[in-house]
């Protein structure tokens, strides 16, 4: 059978997962009576949660009779990484705009890396339905993205298609026939060339994607570069430098039909297929049988540019929420994690309880830290810092592109925060309906802890999109967080009326009844300074007066925050304590001399 292999590239929320679900349905994948979820691919319980697409998916249709692979794509740059190595495996990508939006940051990113592989685009303008759609003229700006991404001429000569994904019609002209997603099938077949396939060569494939399967074990995913797997025969893995890692029996080959990876007998050159039986073989390695000593070529993934630390949680309620505590099985956890994605890198601290994590940015870190708790992970995090660099005796630190969508009335406050973090301005230009597009040059340090400052200087109506721009020179220091916070002085459970005498300290955290101990932060303080309170003081009772007598304490409901809220909001002396039930601020060092004589020695040094 023929074959095409595409990627579909786009930014966060502008439509390719509920593509990909009408291309299921109009190709025939499902019964017309099955009961398909909405998203089908976003199988991850954390993405149908976000609404985002979080690890790259691999499907496909069969249209007239040639069999089309697809690859759903994060639309996200924190998942960057994903995207760069599953691109090795497609010949050709539809890039998806939203027609009000237009291209994104990510669009951008993305598609700067399917441009320098030489891939030819399908460009469709999505969402053309909606009233402030603008068609024609995001269709212009593509044109110019491409060109200011050295597109060549094949590549600016792209066919375009106007769609609406959610209905299930792609048409060559926006005010042409609405029936379905058949021109957009046609133009795969027409556009994306066929693999190259040389059969009779020896078996290879570049291993791009590994997942753990609860009855398989470690699958391995890519692309067969040339020759025929067979079940059964026998293959090794090999290190980018040549080296054997191991020999291995192919026990399992699995092909992607429609939602279902299916076992096959035998796979042929060009086709994506998934490979089980592998025990130490990872992603950028390549597979292939004993003869073939050359590993194929992969692709080099951009480099971290955030770190947190990860640490063992000895905290005096440690253990009580989850069962995985030991840093052994966090070690083991995220080691396995670094060795399936590629844009994260573990080290271990030399004290052996605590590991360095650094990625792409503070969503792919939280959405690792997420994902470990609903494991019944216990850790102790750190606040993100950024990776800097060193050349010719200069100081580099990461640079990210920032564009945002904000009410007019709200550019001033915006501009003026980006600015204190070292944010540099670079275009103001008007969107339509009202809006400001800011795009804004910034340190990925100035970024930390910002978003959620940001929604509430725009009333919850700003966009803020980021895309990593390079290292550029230090640009000096930036103030952090200007208040200090209320530290509980002693363990126990919260008391109403103890917290109703505090609230004039500043706004609180916790609720009564919530256990507490030394050490732990439980409000934020109105003044710089951070303030040791007690949580527990109940009221004294005499025989004047009974406890029924006085009104009942009414409090103000207290600011709970979310994960990355937590790991945004605590500076470098305090610890985010994160277990399957739980999220807890706490300062690094519990005891309040210990605090007292770290500081002394900060302020003497």
């Amino acid at each position: 059978m023929e074959l095409r292999n595409i990627a579909i590239i786009a930014h966060v929320d502008h439509g390719k997962t509920t593509l990909v679900d009408a291309m299921l349905r109009q190709s025939g994948t499902f019964r017309d009576n099955q009961q398909v979820i909405e998203r089908a691919l976003d199988s991850n319980e954390l993405e149908r949660e976000r609404g985002i697409t979080i690890l790259a998916k691999c499907t496909s249709v069969v249209w007239k009779d040639v069999r089309i692979n697809i690859v759903d794509t994060p639309g996200h740059a924190d998942f960057g990484g994903e995207v760069e190595r599953i691109l090795s495996m497609v010949d050709g990508v539809l890039v998806l705009v939203d027609a009000a939006e237009g291209p994104m940051p990510q669009t951008k990113f993305v598609t700067a890396k399917a441009l320098a592989q030489g891939l030819h685009p399908i460009v469709i303008i999505n969402k053309v339905d909606r009233q402030d759609a603008r068609a024609h003229e995001v269709h212009d700006q593509v044109f110019d993205l491409f060109a200011a991404l050295d597109a060549n001429d094949d590549q600016l000569d792209f066919p375009t298609l106007f769609a609406v994904g959610r209905d299930g019609w792609a048409s060559p002209t926006l005010d042409g026939p609405r029936e379905g997603l058949a021109p957009l099938f046609d133009l795969i077949l027409a556009h994306v060339p066929p693999p190259k396939r040389d059969l009779d060569a020896p078996f290879a494939m570049l291993a791009s994607i590994l997942e753990y399967d609860p009855y398989l074990g470690r699958v391995l995913t890519g692309r067969i570069e040339r020759g025929i797997a067979r079940v059964n025969t026998q293959i090794r893995g090999l290190h980018a430098d040549g080296k054997v890692i191991e020999q291995a029996r192919l026990t399992k080959l699995l092909a992607y039909r429609g939602l279902d990876r299916v076992p096959v007998e035998s796979a042929e050159a060009g086709d994506i297929i998934a490979v089980a039986g592998l025990s130490m073989t990872t992603v950028a390695d390549t597979l292939a049988v004993p003869e073939v000593d050359q590993p194929l070529s992969a692709i080099p993934i951009d480099p971290p540019t955030l770190a947190m630390t990860f640490s063992v949680n000895d905290s005096p309620l440690a253990g009580r929420e989850g069962d995985k505590v030991t840093s052994r099985v966090i070690g083991n956890r995220l080691m396995r994690e670094s060795e399936g994605n590629v844009a994260i890198r573990v080290t271990e601290s030399a004290d052996r309880d605590a590991f360095e994590v650094a990625g792409r940015g503070e969503l792919q870190l939280g959405v690792l830290i997420e994902t470990m708790r609903r494991e019944g992970f216990e850790m102790s995090i750190s606040r993100p810092r950024v990776l800097m660099r060193s050349e010719h005796g200069q100081k580099l630190e990461p640079i990210e592109d920032v564009q945002i969508d904000v009410d007019e009335e709200f550019s001033g406050v915006v501009v003026e925060k980006m600015s204190r973090r070292k944010g540099e301005l670079l275009e103001v230009r008007p969107s339509g309906a009202g809006k400001l597009r800011l795009l804004i040059r910034a340190p990925s340090r100035g970024l930390i802890g910002y978003h959620g400052e940001f929604l509430t200087d725009t009333r919850g109506t700003g966009l803020m999109n980021r895309s990593f721009h390079g290292f550029g020179p230090f640009r000096g220091p930036i103030e952090g967080r200007r208040n200090g916070v209320l530290v509980a002085n002693g363990a126990g459970e919260a008391v109403a009326y103890a917290l109703w005498y505090l609230e004039e300290r500043g706004p609180l955290f916790i609720a009564p009844g919530t256990k507490v101990y030394e050490g732990m932060i439980i409000g934020e303080h109105t003044r710089g300074n951070d303030l040791d309170v007690n949580p527990l003081k109940a009221k004294q009772l005499t025989n004047i007066r009974a406890a029924g007598k006085d009104e009942a304490v009414r409090l103000t409901p207290p600011r709970k925050m979310s994960l990355e809220a937590a790991i945004a909001y605590v500076e470098d002396d305090e610890l985010v304590e994160v277990t399957p039930k739980s999220i807890r601020l706490r300062k690094r060092l519990l005891d309040p001399n210990d605090r007292k004589k770290a500081s002394r020695i900060k302020e003497s040094a």
